[in-house]
């Protein structure tokens, strides 16, 4: 089963927008998205920019999202995915008319949904958070390097969603909108140092890992992922993230589970919020 990732049109303000039954994309040719039966979910694929680990949809259309459950793969239930619509005569990012590779939508809405069966967090409900909030996700030797590094780079905005599902695995996405696309990098590889030996590690992580050889064939054009695991041995939970780099936003996304976190659900969940930002 496959979802529909649609387009918001804005309509006159006297009425809402009703939503495209297909997402067009100015500049760029319809493409069509491979779902096929070995699809496993979104899956990692090596050669990211620098030690990072691309990951992505290959998506000739930008239509169809792989991400609704399936009985044998471990992949969760999505709501349909849908962009918002743009302010009037805002392009998308990534289109010739998009130099700067800015998100004109509100960020909130670009934000993945909790899947069906979810607990989402009340403090982390869709909304704005703090960059206090933020930096709780990492540990504390790593805090005051991060918190520095934001108020050198013009963040805007943060917002973020938590849940936690059936199977025990505790989800966060975060949303960083800077000033532009060269605060985003710069954010990325001065505070981060994603995929280098003195990175910023989540909370509870003493050492983290690329994760490699999970092969596929999903790409979400213009778009670089960076995905990593807990390195073993660790504690009683495992913790998966990623940072999706998307023009002058940048997504942090983290799953924690008890025992293993599973691979599948946090490719899919990686993969989709790619394609939101994409």
């Amino acid at each position: 089963m496959t979802e529909q990732l649609v387009e918001e049109k804005p309509e006159p303000q006297a009425e809402p927008a009703a939503p495209a039954p297909a997402l067009a994309v100015p500049g760029r040719g319809r493409r069509v998205l491979w779902a096929v039966a070995r699809w496993t979910a979104a899956v990692v694929v090596c050669g990211g920019v620098g030690a990072g680990t691309a990951i992505g949809i290959t998506a000739l259309d930008r239509t169809d999202v792989p991400g609704l459950a399936t009985e044998s793969d471990g992949r969760w239930e999505y709501p349909q995915l849908k962009l918002p619509a743009l302010p009037a005569d805002r392009p998308r990012p990534f289109t010739e008319a998009n130099d700067g590779e800015i998100h004109y939508a509100d960020v909130r809405q670009l934000l993945l949904p909790a899947p069906a069966g979810a607990t989402v967090d009340p403090k982390l409900d869709g909304g704005w958070v703090t960059e206090d909030r933020y930096l709780s996700g990492y540990g504390k030797e790593d805090r005051t390097r991060v918190k520095e590094a934001l108020r050198d780079t013009a963040l805007r905005h943060i917002t973020a969603r938590g849940w936690t599902t059936p199977d025990g695995t505790t989800t966060r996405v975060h949303l960083l909108r800077f000033a532009s696309v060269a605060f985003a990098d710069q954010f990325r590889t001065d505070a981060l140092k994603a995929g280098e030996v003195d990175e910023a590690l989540p909370a509870g992580v003493a050492e983290g890992a690329i994760m490699e050889g999970a092969a596929g064939d999903v790409r979400v054009p213009d778009v670089s992922v960076y995905a990593y695991q807990e390195k073993k041995p660790y504690g009683p939970e495992q913790t998966r993230w990623a940072y999706v780099h998307a023009g002058d936003t940048l997504a942090l996304i983290t799953q924690t589970r008890k025992g293993e976190a599973l691979t599948v659900p946090f490719q899919q969940t990686v993969a989709l919020q790619a394609q939101l930002l994409g």
